[in-house]
């Protein structure tokens, strides 16, 4: 099982952001199964939705991304919303994160997860934590 971030989910989307190590997180993740916070479905929905404002997609390639997105095999992790909010704001403040950077950190801490995500200060993070981060480098 893996922790994935929307900035891995969108990469996939976005073909110019496509490189081996983003397919292989892919691959890694249709082998086994993703889990995610809650927040991921409206971050990854938010980042289309600007996409298709600024005119580098439309309307229907936003509904084709979100329907692919929707078919990885990813779980909902819930128990960050009601048990670990504190914990979310605690990694947050310690390591320059946003909330909903944090979350996806949080997450990988607490189910002892690999995290898979393109996000510099969220893997810096992730390293100080000890986690195990995929891809294993990003350019």
């Amino acid at each position: 099982m893996i922790a994935i971030d929307s900035s891995i989910a969108l990469a996939w989307c976005f073909g110019d952001e496509r490189t081996p190590a983003i397919n292989a997180v892919e691959s890694m993740l249709v082998a086994s199964q993703g889990v995610v916070p809650v927040l991921w479905r409206f971050e990854v929905a938010n980042v289309l939705l600007m996409a298709e404002r600024r005119k580098r997609i439309t309307s229907e390639r936003r509904q084709e991304y979100l329907h692919a997105l929707a078919k990885y095999p990813l779980e909902i992790d819930t128990d960050g919303l009601y048990q670990t909010d504190q914990n979310i704001f605690q990694l947050a403040v310690a390591f320059g994160l946003t909330i909903y950077d944090a979350s996806y950190l949080e997450l990988s801490i607490r189910r002892s997860l690999p995290l898979a995500t393109l996000d510099k200060e969220l893997r810096t993070a992730a390293l100080a934590n000890k986690l195990i981060l995929l891809p294993d480098t990003i350019s």
